[in-house]
């Protein structure tokens, strides 16, 4: 009899293991290992064309030429002041936009402006949904611009999926190298251009190169490099899922009523896959294509709803229109609609839009209260500003006539890029002189001269004569140049004539 023995069995194929996608190594990986944290699946977007898919890209383009264009805009201002339209000069203490100037003391317009903020963050999510998070978010534009770069080298969806799962060859290292190079280059221009919002941007563009830049120039520049490598390039749709709030706090914005990305399952449902030449009857428009899916940023299926990682971006509304508009049906099966419109239309009733409600109300109502209280504070500013200090040791000095001396230290900012000369009063004590170190008693105003942009502490003497009741009386310093004044209360001390 005769033994066959096969030899081959057990053994590795010549030609190396079958490949397997990344994506396929990840969810292997994570079964296997357990734990409390999934590790990050790949998601390979898909392009594609169509009206959202153009808005976003113009959206990028507009926001990445405000991002680097805007610290190169010159903003003439005089007596050696910053010539930067916006600038934050941490060193000088100021914030310059354009033609306004802001100090550390004014730091309520910050507020004001980061409240208007959020009061237009709440209207347009309650009217529109995820607006911003699906097209001006930064994180939406450098990642749209690193899968760009991404496609450039690797292809489209499914090339860079064959090439993440094929072996290591020299055709995909160049693509890899050539990818990871480009986004180092863009990061290291994200950061770049972060650090010339602080610094004068000529001036630190040349000093950088050099080493004579500012340390703080280098350590937020390698900052941002490293941060928008990391999360428009390998994080992705994790921040907006995990890092960041708002996903959380949106819901609380959105009533039946918010328009945002829907599948439109009253005209779409029963889904069956389309076959030439196969009517429409008793079936709706969704062909189960998957189109929408493999399109998705944040690799969601819209036909399961309103979800937390959905940013409104569009783009599988994009992918069903092409689908749609190849098997002759009408475009529009996910856009942005209602889920009380498509209640509505699937209850055989027609969809009511109601874009003013309560919550859209009060949302307009606040930003519009805190708008008008901006600019109103900001055309009210006082170039002028007064702070007193009282001495305190001693209260009072009774001098040889008998008239009493108190002493204050004022500090009289000239917010303005010009000098002035203001006049200072002391109201509240009859008779009164106003006198500096150095300089005779005056009766009546005391004339000062300031400095643009700049404190002056001015020592003052404030003497009542003889006779002057005892205690502590009110008083007000003024001080002002006919055209802006600032007056603040104090109090001038005199004790009991001998």
């Amino acid at each position: 009899m005769t033994v066959v023995i096969d030899r081959t069995k057990g053994r590795a194929p010549e030609s190396g293991p079958e490949p397997v996608s990344a994506a396929a190594r990840v969810r292997a990986k994570a079964a296997n290992r357990g734990g409390l944290y999934q590790a990050r699946v790949p998601i390979y977007p898909k392009l594609v064309h169509g009206r959202w898919r153009a808005i976003k890209w113009t959206l990028m383009i507009v926001a990445l030429s405000i991002y680097w264009i805007t610290p190169w805009i010159r903003w003439p201002r005089p007596n050696g002041l910053p010539q930067q339209a916006v600038l934050v000069d941490f060193a000088g203490g100021r914030f310059y936009f354009f033609g306004i100037q802001l100090w550390p003391q004014e730091v309520y317009f910050i507020t004001g402006l980061l409240v208007m903020a959020a009061m237009a963050l709440f209207l347009v999510s309650a009217l529109f949904g995820r607006l911003w998070c699906g097209y001006t978010c930064p994180q939406t534009v450098w990642t749209d611009l690193f899968i760009y770069v991404e496609r450039a080298f690797e292809g489209d969806r499914n090339a860079r999926m064959r090439l993440d799962a094929s072996l290591w060859s020299f055709d995909k290292a160049w693509r890899k190298a050539g990818k990871h190079l480009v986004w180092l280059a863009i990061a290291f221009g994200t950061g770049g251009a972060w650090i010339f919002y602080f610094h004068d941007a000529p001036t630190v563009i040349r000093g950088f190169w050099v080493g004579q830049a500012a340390l703080t120039a280098y350590v937020f520049c390698v900052l941002l490099t490293a941060t928008t490598y990391v999360f428009a390039g390998f994080m992705r749709e994790q921040v907006c899922i995990y890092m960041c709030p708002w996903p959380r706090i949106q819901g609380a914005m959105l009533d039946q009523h918010s328009l945002q990305i829907t599948y439109r399952a009253d005209r779409g449902e029963p889904r069956v896959p389309h076959k030439k030449n196969a009517g429409w009857i008793g079936r709706g428009d969704c062909i189960d294509c998957k189109a929408c899916v493999v399109a998705c940023p944040m690799g969601i299926d819209i036909r399961d709803g309103a979800q937390m990682e959905c940013i409104n971006c569009g783009l599988c509304a994009d992918a069903c229109d092409e689908i749609m508009v190849k098997v002759g049906r009408a475009r529009g099966l996910i856009g942005y609609d209602t889920d009380a419109a498509v209640s509505a239309r699937a209850g055989g009733k027609p969809a009511v839009y109601k874009l003013v409600r309560p919550r859209t109300l009060y949302y307009a109502a606040a930003l519009t209260l805190v708008s008008s209280l901006m600019a109103w504070g900001l055309a009210h500013r006082a170039v002028l500003d007064l702070h007193v200090l009282r001495d305190r040791n001693p209260i009072f000095v009774r001098m040889q006539d008998g008239s009493v001396r108190d002493g204050y230290i004022l500090k009289i900012a000239n917010r303005g890029f010009y000098p002035k000369t203001v006049t200072v009063r002391l109201s509240g004590v009859p008779g009164v002189r106003l006198k500096t170190p150095g300089a005779p008693p005056v009766t009546g105003d005391l004339a000062v001269s300031l400095e643009p942009n700049a404190v002056r502490a001015l020592r003052v003497f404030a003497i009542a004569p003889r006779g002057q009741p005892a205690g502590v009386h009110a008083a007000a310093f003024t001080v002002g140049d006919g055209s802006d004044a600032v007056r603040v209360v104090t109090a001038f001390t005199s004790g009991a004539a001998p």
